[in-house]
């Protein structure tokens, strides 16, 4: 990454009147969380595709939910990094941005971000498979699983996004309105291969990725910072204003 594209990215951000921000789970990696389809990608000889699924729940849902059990351990152990901590400060000074992610771990959460629309879910929200009850829970273990629903006993799976199933209609309203009113779209730490979400990107009037990596969407951004975002995000996100810079629009991929 060079200062200029950093200066480049900074100008447009200080302009900027209102901010969107996509993260993805590059973001949680810097802190120790294992992204979904990187390295260690393996739990007990399965893969997380073959177990996020309502198939997968309906024909075990113990090994579901001790996966997702497992999850919870591994993120409760990890803190928020720089990246997070920055965002919710800019949130805090500037007010208007929207945090829209597709991480179901909560660190954004913890870090201080309170505009967040989680369009994959939450890992600490809990939904009955019977009544749709749902409730928040941070348990580590539970006595029997999977865990019956308080209010009728069926059993609670976790109330997030699995393979095959829709994103939640109003949260994923809200990020598409997000992103078409901001003047900036912050993309940090996706691969931007997982649809619909990396189709934000296309919407946007002007965006700037963060990535440590190249993405289909790098020579299409307005400007792309090669680099983790515990690092870039804070540098990025400390300037003022400059009504003076312009940002053209993304040309989306082919």
């Amino acid at each position: 990454m060079s200062e200029l594209a950093l200066a480049e990215a900074r100008r447009l951000v200080a302009a900027a009147e209102s901010l969107a921000v996509l993260t993805g789970a590059g973001i949680s990696a810097e802190s120790g969380i294992p992204t979904f389809r990187g390295p260690g990608g393996l739990w007990r000889n399965f893969r997380p595709e073959h177990l996020a699924t309502p198939e997968a729940f309906a024909q075990d849902p113990r090994t579901v939910w001790e996966w997702y059990l497992w999850r919870r351990a591994a993120i409760a152990a990890a803190e928020p990094n720089a990246g997070h901590r920055a965002l919710a400060e800019y949130e805090r000074q500037q007010g208007r941005c929207t945090l829209i992610t597709q991480n179901v771990d909560g660190l954004h959460d913890r870090a201080g971000s309170r505009r967040i629309l989680k369009v994959h879910g939450d890992l600490w929200q809990e939904r009955c498979t019977g009544c749709g009850h749902q409730r928040r829970s941070h348990a580590l273990a539970y006595p029997a699983l999977p865990p019956p629903c308080p209010e009728c006993g069926a059993p609670l799976r976790p109330a997030v996004v699995w393979f095959g199933e829709s994103l939640p209609r109003v949260v994923w309203a809200e990020a598409e309105r997000a992103v078409a009113q901001a003047d900036v779209l912050l993309v940090v730490g996706t691969a931007a291969q997982v649809y619909p979400a990396a189709g934000l990107i296309t919407r946007a009037r002007c965006a700037i990725e963060v990535n440590p990596t190249p993405t289909p969407f790098s020579s299409h951004v307005a400007v792309a910072l090669a680099g983790p975002a515990g690092e870039l995000l804070p540098a990025l996100l400390g300037g003022g204003r400059d009504k003076m810079t312009t940002c053209p629009p993304p040309i989306p991929p082919a």
